[in-house]
């Protein structure tokens, strides 16, 4: 090989051994963990499939997809809307204060999701909770109502709606700001109402951006980890109501010591996960054809 056919060779090395090391190493043993049994540091045995096989008759994996899912539907289908709402106020012609409405609502999403946690379990919390006090003096509340026990998942639908709510909004004004205003007046003109604008118009004209969102927040919120780790003070608690995959993940690896069927779970969260992707690609070319 010439000097002239080795130089991108040569300048592409330091890139290839990074991502040898910190991509194609990782990948490939999380592949064959998932073959083992492990019984702590350094105690490893292969065991083929059985990890996968262990899986599907796992009553808590399947509590945990089950809960997880809940969630991402309450992060899409009240949280998206909601983010969709605002922006459409937002960019309302003539709205003053616009700017400082924008940061007001985004700037929850500047927040940690460690300190959200712990924002919203005192709201949440019995007796001294912030809502247990503002519904006991409204409607007479039993101040000892558990919320974070009897509606786990609704407080952290809550608690994301809002840390993210104001950061899908972003995304949302940004598309609305690229709707072509003339093909709107043209709607107008030709007797389209406010709804009909929205549906026809406005709603072809960001589905790209919308579908985007919609993937980002599933792929996050089924990564779902800290928010009920912490609000529920290390635990998923009572009767596992608040478990994820994703917590799941971590006590089979991190408590109970078995990283083999811990890499198994996270095997078939990415599988799950590029499952959606692929449908939501497979879609979106759908429309687009029949567009």
């Amino acid at each position: 090989m010439s000097k002239r056919a080795a130089a991108p060779w040569i300048l592409m090395t330091p890139f290839l051994a990074i991502f040898g090391v910190f991509f194609i190493y990782p990948v490939v043993r999380a592949l064959t963990l998932s073959c083992e049994q492990t019984f702590g540091a350094g105690h490893s045995e292969f065991i083929g499939l059985a990890n996968f096989r262990r899986l599907a008759d796992d009553p808590l994996f399947w509590k945990a997809l089950r809960n997880t899912t809940i969630f991402t539907l309450g992060s899409v289908l009240v949280q998206l809307p909601l983010a969709l709402l605002l922006a459409l106020l937002l960019e309302t012609p003539g709205l003053r204060g616009r700017r400082i409405f924008r940061v007001l609502l985004f700037s929850p999403a500047m927040v940690g999701v460690a300190f959200a946690a712990v924002i919203f379990a005192v709201v949440f919390e019995k007796r001294t909770g912030v809502l247990n006090r503002v519904l006991h003096s409204m409607i007479g509340l039993d101040l000892d109502y558990a919320w974070l026990q009897d509606h786990v998942m609704g407080a952290m639908i809550v608690a994301a709606l809002w840390m993210y709510t104001g950061f899908n909004m972003v995304f949302f004004s940004a598309a609305l700001q690229n709707v072509r205003t003339d093909v709107v007046e043209a709607a107008t003109i030709d007797g389209a109402g406010p709804w009909s604008r929205f549906v026809h118009v406005i709603v072809p004209a960001i589905r790209p951006v919308a579908g985007f969102v919609v993937l980002l927040s599933v792929i996050g919120s089924f990564q779902l980890f800290e928010l009920p780790y912490l609000m529920l003070n290390t635990t998923a608690g009572p009767d596992n109501r608040g478990l994820t995959v994703v917590m799941y993940l971590y006590q089979a690896g991190f408590e109970t010591g078995d990283l083999g069927y811990a890499s198994a779970i996270g095997w078939m969260l990415t599988i799950l996960l590029v499952a959606i992707a692929g449908v939501q690609r497979w879609l979106a070319r759908a429309e687009g054809v029949h567009s």
